[in-house]
């Protein structure tokens, strides 16, 4: 038999073997199935294993060693890298693994390793209860989690993983097990930042917090005004509470109708800022700025679910992401920051973000991998656009907002905002103590490095 027709009956032995579908290059849902956040990715794996329950994915991974084929795991699609997608392998599907199951009495969610923040945030509005999430609402909270999980409140209630109570893992030998501070103890510690590297998350247990209503205000001013602006808004952010959280953002001025006319499709300065409480409270917190002449301004009270899926990116569009975290940000990193912003792609859907630290993301209650969250700022360029001739110039802009902030950089980043940048990158992700204790992790659940289509920790 050729190699084809093996591998065809190889992947016809994995389809008897599971609940949900095995799709094939040939078959119908398969180029749906393998198309990521990225539209800049373009993979084709052999095989895209849609499991339906944690044996499922413990057969695929099995299945997928004794064909010496590459693995990768899909959640929700959302890492610039694609990593979510191999090529010439099996993908691991757990969209179908989706639910949420809320605890409103001991304040708790499990989180099937498929759901997208969506899905969570969806299912604890009724109880008032919340959780940090992503900033938009279709990130996957498995590899959002894993990764640290950095969101809009953040300084409130910390990062995800801070508030990561268990993980169900399958690991490369399919063995599924709990980890928590009780059982497999570093692993669990691994899971808080050190992403997918040491198994397949089928469910996440976190603690909720009462939120039962956010305020919210976007503000915009036109570019020209950007760089008193962003000083004053790091002035504003050295004396807010941790109830406050949000960033400033430079952004093509969107068609809807709190902005005027003349501002859409332009270069904008915006602020959004949130606060975890209601608006009677947040207004006399929020009004160093709301006093600064703004442009367009939109405010209102309401769930944070609402608010999480306000500012969601449309797919299907290109990708190149980076970050960098500053340990200060002068009046000369602001006015750097500015004029790196008018290289931006004008119009699109591209963002040049800066982002707040501080609060909670200080006082973690444990040493986890994750030293970025020490620092002061997260400066982000976030490129989205459609036409593949703008490829080179927003890498460019991407990348040279990195070079204008690096006087100022602490040297961590948080992966999760960045694509493939280079082992040394990794290492600074995680710090180098904490790369070396991932490492030893690593070699004792992941020895042969099965799972490495990640930011990747290499076993010691």
């Amino acid at each position: 038999m050729s190699p084809e027709s093996l591998l065809r009956a190889a992947v016809s032995d994995l389809r008897d073997r599971l609940s949900g579908p095995v799709l094939e290059p040939a078959g119908a849902g398969y180029d749906e199935a393998r198309q990521v956040f990225n539209a800049m990715i373009d993979r084709r794996p052999a095989a895209i294993a849609q499991c339906e329950n944690p044996a499922d994915v413990a057969a695929a991974i099995t299945w997928a060693r004794a064909q010496d084929l590459e693995i990768s795991v899909r959640g929700g699609g959302h890492s610039v890298a694609g990593l979510a997608v191999t090529g010439g392998g099996l993908m691991i599907d757990l969209r179908r693994m989706r639910g949420v199951r809320v605890d409103p009495q001991a304040r708790t969610a499990r989180v099937a390793g498929g759901a997208t923040m969506s899905h969570l945030d969806r299912a604890t509005e009724p109880f008032g209860l919340a959780v940090t999430g992503g900033r938009v609402s279709t990130t996957g909270v498995g590899g959002f989690t894993l990764g640290g999980g950095s969101g809009w409140v953040e300084r409130k209630f910390g990062l995800a993983c801070d508030n990561l109570l268990s993980a169900e893992l399958v690991t490369a030998d399919g063995e599924l097990i709990t980890a928590d501070s009780q059982q497999h103890p570093e692993l669990f510690w691994a899971l808080h930042g050190g992403g997918g590297n040491f198994g397949v998350a089928t469910a996440l247990t976190f603690r909720l917090h009462d939120l039962p209503v956010l305020t919210m205000a976007l503000l915009l001013w036109p570019a020209e005004a950007g760089t008193e602006i962003t000083r004053a808004y790091r002035d504003f952010m050295a004396g807010a509470p941790d109830e406050v959280g949000g960033g400033l953002v430079y952004l093509t001025g969107p068609p809807e109708e709190f902005v005027p006319e003349h501002l859409v499709g332009q270069l904008l300065c915006g602020v959004v800022l949130c606060y975890t409480g209601p608006q009677d409270a947040a207004l006399p917190v929020f009004a160093p700025l709301l006093e600064l002449g703004d442009a367009a301004r939109v405010q209102m009270e309401m769930p944070y679910a609402e608010f999480q899926c306000m500012l969601d990116d449309p797919p299907g569009l290109r990708n190149y992401w980076s970050a960098e975290y500053l340990g200060t940000f002068p009046d000369e990193a602001a006015e750097a920051f500015g004029q790196q912003a008018r290289n931006m792609l004008v119009p699109s859907p591209s963002q040049q973000a800066l982002l707040p630290l501080g609060g909670a993301l200080d006082r973690p209650d444990g040493d986890y991998p994750v030293p970025w969250r020490h620092s002061a700022w997260a400066v982000h360029p976030l490129g989205l656009w459609e036409d593949p001739a703008d490829d080179t110039r927003a890498k460019q802009w991407s990348d040279g907002l990195r070079d204008a902030m690096s006087p100022w950089a602490s040297g961590a980043v948080y992966l999760n905002f960045i694509g493939d940048e280079g082992w040394s990158r990794v290492v600074a992700g995680y710090g180098e103590a904490g790369y070396a204790r991932l490492s030893d992790v690593k070699a004792q659940y992941d020895p042969a490095n099965v799972f490495h289509l990640n930011h990747n920790v290499l076993p010691a």
